[in-house]
């Protein structure tokens, strides 16, 4: 199969501020795909192409002018985007992974959604004409043979705002990479906590900040536990600013003053992973998420995790996790007590964590995809 994969989120995101969640998903979703065979990719870019290292077995990256004008023409007239004549000669099918979905009459097309927040919760949310890009992303998700998603809470999600049959959504989950398996040597984590001047113990708390990621109620959970606890347990906090988070540096900027709370704003990845293999919990009180890959990230790298009871999060835990109330500042220092007072729970957690986080792999993400594709392409 010849398959026109859509890059531009992680084409902006490699040449900007970082590779975001849907990014991730392109990447890694793009070399199992590469990997596991029947696959010929063709990165297709909207205004952003991908350097070829990225996808160094895949094809030629092609350039099909910017999506807002090719996806206004789409909605205000009955024609598909300029360029698809050209696409049709090299791909069979299109996958778009970033919600850059396009209008073709020629190619069939499958859609990854990963969530419908913006629709769901707009107040969780930044983006310049929100109301005109929500409605012009619900015109363009009907543009798609099929969807795929990311959790079954996300399919909820989906048929009740985007108003598509269930029928014509497959979940498939996401993966979790092999390096969060592969162990750091533990000189070389205590190299990396030295360098940031962190302790030895410490909850680990991962994720831009943002209204969604529920940092605020996270630092007044952590205030209220004994101090004695806080000061044996600091929080740590890894995550670059942003929209809504004035108030939220400010407090961050207190808390490390304190000494109890440290905040960084950027790790390079082998350092995170350090982090995640030296911390004693990985706090994650999230209001939403269609998947909740952190979790994952954190069962592979043997920790003990506390996270939401809402949206997906239940779902991808299983029973591998401490669930709270992600909106009660007390239920989350409860969790984060239990931890810290039960070494026997928290041995439970990391053996069941890891045991689930191995169900995840990018290679079963690859094979049901391609299973989507050749459903779409009968």
């Amino acid at each position: 199969m010849r398959v026109g994969y859509g890059t531009t989120n992680l084409a902006r995101g490699l040449a900007g501020s970082g590779v975001d969640g849907i990014g991730i998903y392109t990447r890694e979703l793009g070399r199992a795909l590469l990997d596991v065979g029947d696959v010929g990719l063709v990165p297709v870019g909207f205004g952003h192409n991908i350097n070829t290292d990225v996808f160094p077995q895949a094809q030629r990256p092609v350039s099909m002018g910017r999506y807002p004008a090719l996806a206004g023409l789409g909605v205000s007239t009955p024609f598909a985007f300029r360029g698809e004549s050209a696409l049709a000669n090299q791909i069979d099918l299109f996958h778009a992974t970033d919600n850059l979905i396009p209008k073709l009459s020629r190619i069939p097309v499958v859609a990854t959604l990963a969530d419908a927040f913006p629709l769901s919760h707009p107040e969780w949310i930044r983006m310049k004409n929100a109301h005109l890009k929500c409605w012009l992303w619900k015109r363009a998700a009907r543009w798609a043979d099929h969807i795929v998603t990311v959790s079954e809470y996300s399919k909820g999600q989906i048929v009740e705002y985007f108003g598509i049959a269930a029928r014509r959504i497959t979940v498939i989950p996401e993966g979790v990479g092999e390096r969060f398996f592969q162990l750091i040597a533990s000189a070389d984590r205590k190299t990396v906590l030295s360098r940031y001047g962190l302790p030895e113990q410490f909850f680990l708390s991962i994720g831009t900040l943002q209204p969604r990621k529920n940092i605020g109620n996270l630092l007044d959970a952590h205030a209220a536990l004994p101090a004695a606890v806080r000061t044996e347990f600091p929080l740590v906090v890894v995550g670059r600013e942003g929209w809504g988070s004035e108030t939220l540096v400010r407090r961050l900027q207190a808390s490390q003053a304190v000494g109890t709370v440290y905040w960084l704003q950027y790790l390079p990845d082998e350092d995170l992973r350090a982090l995640m293999q030296s911390a004693s919990a990985m706090i994650f009180p999230s209001l939403g998420e269609g998947f909740g890959l952190p979790v994952l990230e954190a069962f592979a790298s043997r920790l003990p995790v506390v996270t939401s009871d809402t949206t997906s999060l239940p779902e991808v835990a299983g029973q591998a996790a401490v669930l709270v109330d992600p909106r009660d500042p007390h239920s989350i220092a409860d969790g984060m007590r239990r931890i810290v007072d039960d070494s026997a729970l928290a041995n439970r957690l990391i053996t069941a964590g890891l045991a689930r986080a191995r169900l995840f792999t990018w290679q079963a993400c690859a094979i049901r995809t391609q299973a989507v594709y050749r459903s779409v392409l009968t």
